[in-house]
């Protein structure tokens, strides 16, 4: 699986992330939450990944 900046992925525990950073596809910077209200920046890992939902568009 690659993992890009900006793309939309689904994480193992069911919440959607936006993916900020991305450090050779192994380790990622995400942002999660549906609003800047509730906004949260959290670091993952591709194991926490369960599948990109939307490519980031180039």
């Amino acid at each position: 699986m690659q993992i890009k900046e900006f793309d939309t992925v689904l994480l193992k525990d069911g919440r959607e992330a936006s993916v900020m950073e991305a450090f050779d596809n192994k380790a990622f910077i995400v942002d999660i939450g549906s609003s800047s209200e509730d906004w949260e920046t959290i670091s993952v890992t591709i194991d926490q990944i369960e599948k990109v939902l939307q490519h980031s568009v180039d």
